[in-house]
């Protein structure tokens, strides 16, 4: 309980002195869409239609950190439109930590896939329906990353962990990496397997952004450095998830998960080597 009561008040400072420690235009720009992204302040609006999407990027990359998105999905008949929020390398091996919310048919459950890449390994996805409207409101979604383990949460509960492996021959992400979000048409995959295809009758998809402060995160580009315990992310507190966090993961597993890699026998005869060390 501790663990969650400082991860939720350190959110609360962050977004409430905003407009202090920087927005928008000072931590982030638009990669691509421009006229398909408005800018209302504290609030970014990405639309998407037949003509384009959009999506924007941080300005600078970080090596670890504890990240944070406040977003508000397209509401009514959003089958097909995928609404993403990631960390991604750009170098030549690839690392990427992914939120990909999947829009569904209007009063169906909205998917939340989470994927992980490092060093150009990925196919490491995994998908739960949320338990809340993700439509109606604001909710907040997180990334935890340190030497230890990358952990997901929404709302401050964690949905999945990721454990460094390295020691047994699992590839870590290691790279430095930008925070994007993006809103873009999956319609070949992301509702029913691709068999549900984007209804444009119901363009333009409208997907709201909030929180653009960044500073628990480490900006040097050598990871290495930025594994360093001076960081309150990195300290042995974060290295695991507590009791009463675990129990939280372990429902989201047993009530809400729908789809989860370790467990594809067709895919995968032998689960890979981390799906022994799930949190």
């Amino acid at each position: 309980m501790e663990y969650l009561s400082v991860l939720g008040l350190l959110w609360l400072f962050l977004f409430l002195v905003g407009g202090v420690i920087g927005g928008f235009d000072q931590n982030y720009y638009v990669t691509w869409g421009n006229n398909h992204v408005l800018n209302q302040g504290g609030q970014i609006q990405l639309s998407m239609d037949q003509s384009s999407g959009a999506g924007f990027a941080s300005k600078q990359s970080f090596g670890s950190g504890f990240f944070n998105m406040r977003i508000k999905l397209p509401d009514r008949n959003s089958a097909g439109v995928v609404t993403a929020f990631y960390l991604t390398s750009h170098g030549d091996r690839h690392d990427e930590l992914d939120f990909e919310l999947l829009g569904n048919k209007e009063g169906k459950p909205i998917a939340l896939q989470t994927n992980v890449f490092a060093n150009d390994v990925g196919n490491r996805e995994q998908r739960i329906f949320l338990w809340f409207d993700p439509t109606a409101d604001f909710h907040t979604y997180s990334i935890l990353w340190n030497p230890h383990q990358i952990v997901f949460y929404v709302d401050n509960i964690p949905i999945r962990v990721f454990k460094n492996c390295e020691n047994i021959g699992v590839e870590y992400p290691s790279q430095a990496m930008q925070i994007e979000a993006s809103l873009w048409d999956g319609d070949s995959w992301a509702t029913d397997g691709g068999q549900t295809k984007t209804n444009w009758s119901y363009a333009p998809f409208k997907a709201h952004f909030q929180g653009f402060n960044i500073t628990s995160a480490c900006s040097n580009s050598n990871t290495q450095q930025c594994y360093s315990s001076q960081y309150w992310w990195n300290s042995q507190k974060y290295w695991k998830l507590d009791s009463n966090q675990q129990r939280q993961y372990e429902n989201v597993k047993r009530n809400y998960m729908n789809y989860d890699y370790c467990s594809d026998r067709p895919r995968y005869p032998t689960p890979p080597k981390e799906c022994l060390y799930d949190a």
